[in-house]
């Protein structure tokens, strides 16, 4: 099974290099649309966003609401999988939740959703459902860029200092192209359902495009290697 994981997550390498381009497509589509600097949306997403960064580098770290997040994602996942859930502890040091099975996608499941900038935007849009809240959505948009910074911020510390089990348990290759994979697919679809200047089929062909150029130009490489050196065979035997 860790070898079926590892080629899987070979496999899906050029995967990520096409949800990068979409990506930043959709971001670059956003940013530069008419009257886009002109919009309190985007202002507050990056002003939510700086925000946090600041309070990430300058003030103590809020490890338990990390923690409480990181566990609820389990928890969130396992039920959506037809699991049962028991036992969630939250410590400074770590937490823990009992699940009574296990798969990718609960385990890696807290290292590319963003537990809570998705909890603000289920929060305000209850609200935007019950209130009139339109003149209010520069808020979800600052909460839902202070939400993300969160997660990328900590998802980053996580990994990058501390072994983490989840990681370990599905392989490292497979599980570093898994999160960057789906959070760049996570960011492309938040994009998608908040902006008014990209739309789910403008992401579909986007990605669609994308997937084809980034296996394309992979195959041709491989292509291209395996004529190489077996060409560099065929010398090797004619001396």
């Amino acid at each position: 099974m860790r070898l079926l994981k590892l080629l899987l997550g070979l496999l899906l390498l050029p995967a990520c290099g096409a949800l990068t381009m979409t990506a930043w497509r959709l971001a670059l589509h956003v940013s530069f649309a008419p009257n886009a600097m002109n919009s309190s949306a985007l202002w507050a997403f990056v002003g939510g966003y700086a925000l946090w960064l600041a309070v990430f580098a300058f003030l103590p770290k809020p490890i338990r609401t990390y923690v409480l997040g990181h566990e609820l994602t389990h928890a969130i996942w396992a039920l959506m999988m037809g699991a049962r859930v028991s036992g969630l502890k939250v410590k400074k040091a770590g937490g823990q939740v009992r699940t009574s099975k296990t798969n990718w996608f609960i385990a890696l499941a807290p290292y590319f959703f963003p537990f809570y900038a998705m909890l603000f935007m289920i929060a305000f849009f209850l609200a935007y459902a019950i209130w009139n809240l339109a003149a209010y959505l520069w808020v979800l948009f600052f909460l839902v860029g202070l939400g993300w910074s969160f997660h990328i911020t900590f998802t980053l510390m996580m990994l990058l200092t501390v072994k983490q089990p989840d990681v370990q348990s599905q392989g490292v290759v497979f599980s570093a192209v898994i999160i960057y994979g789906m959070n760049l697919l996570i960011m492309a679809l938040a994009i998608a359902a908040l902006s008014r200047a990209v739309t789910f089929g403008m992401l579909a062909r986007s990605l669609g495009g994308d997937l084809g150029a980034a296996y394309g130009w992979t195959l041709d490489k491989l292509v291209a290697l395996w004529q190489d050196a077996a060409a560099f065979v065929r010398h090797r035997q004619q001396h």
